[in-house]
């Protein structure tokens, strides 16, 4: 379930970063399995992005809603900025 603003549980930059890697992944398998093996690819990137960013911090969705002002203090995020 996808908790967006103004509901009772804030959606965090971990929390995103958490469902965009489990649903790039899943799509990735689907691919794999309906499409062509070479869409492995695709979830392994996933799973190296994941192991880098652990190490060095980097993670490029986080940098984006930062860059875009949607992410307070607490790393919650505001859809569409804060006001």
């Amino acid at each position: 379930m996808l908790i967006l603003y103004n509901s009772l549980v804030p959606m965090t930059t971990s929390n995103l970063v958490r469902l965009l890697a489990g649903s790039v992944t899943l799509l990735g398998v689907a691919l794999t399995h309906w499409v062509h093996p070479y869409w492995l690819l695709l979830p392994a990137f996933v799973g190296l992005n994941l192991v880098q960013s652990v190490f060095t911090g980097f993670c490029p969705p986080t940098l984006i809603l930062h860059k875009l002002g949607w992410v307070d203090d607490q790393d919650v995020i505001h859809w569409g900025g804060r006001s």
